[in-house]
């Protein structure tokens, strides 16, 4: 599971404790946490409580936000690599699915940026948003508006998956991961 989410605690306790929940399922459910690499912030929350409940952690950091981000020396595997465009495409290749927790500009670019790829064909992994506290609301409306004016249309938002419960939305891009693996299988 790749996790966007913010190199920085955010304003309300919440999104901390769902970042340490999202972890906490990860490593509870056997699973891989794919991520930024960062120590501070969500970031640092959610790779802490998947390692915890006995995931493996994949952290991904450029060379240039390895003391910006405090690199998470912990993880499983820790890639440092040159540049952004590296730190993504890795990301997006050892991800079975992705997910957008509370975060800045970065967590932004790089949920639109799978969301992107996936309606271009690129790939066809669930890409999940987990709207905390409401926090997405209002790109949530904005991208309806996007709808109405025909910039974006229905099947483009059908491909992400939206939800305020954590546990509700990962099972969900979990079940949707397995159905597109096998899909693809049945293909070959």
């Amino acid at each position: 599971m790749c996790v966007y989410c913010g190199s920085r605690p955010g304003a309300q306790p919440a999104y901390a404790e769902v970042a340490g929940l999202v972890g906490r399922w990860i490593g509870a459910h056997g699973g891989q946490l794919v991520y930024g690499g960062g120590l501070n912030g969500l970031m640092g929350v959610v790779a802490n409580a998947t390692l915890a409940a006995g995931g493996t952690v994949v952290g991904v950091i450029p060379k240039a936000l390895v003391e910006k981000e405090w690199a998470h020396r912990g993880c499983t595997e820790l890639h440092v690599v040159d540049t952004m465009h590296k730190r993504k495409r890795l990301m997006a290749e050892r991800a079975d699915a992705f997910i957008a927790l509370p975060g800045g500009i970065g967590t932004f670019e790089e949920f639109f940026e799978v969301w992107t790829w996936r309606q271009l064909g690129y790939h066809d992994k669930p890409v999940g948003l987990l709207n905390v506290g409401g926090i997405y609301d209002g790109l949530l409306a904005f991208l309806r508006t996007t709808v109405e004016q025909q910039f974006v249309n229905d099947w483009q938002m059908d491909l992400i998956r939206v939800d305020s419960d954590a546990e509700r939305l990962l099972e969900s891009l979990v079940n949707d991961a397995g159905v597109a693996v096998a899909t693809r299988l049945d293909q070959i």
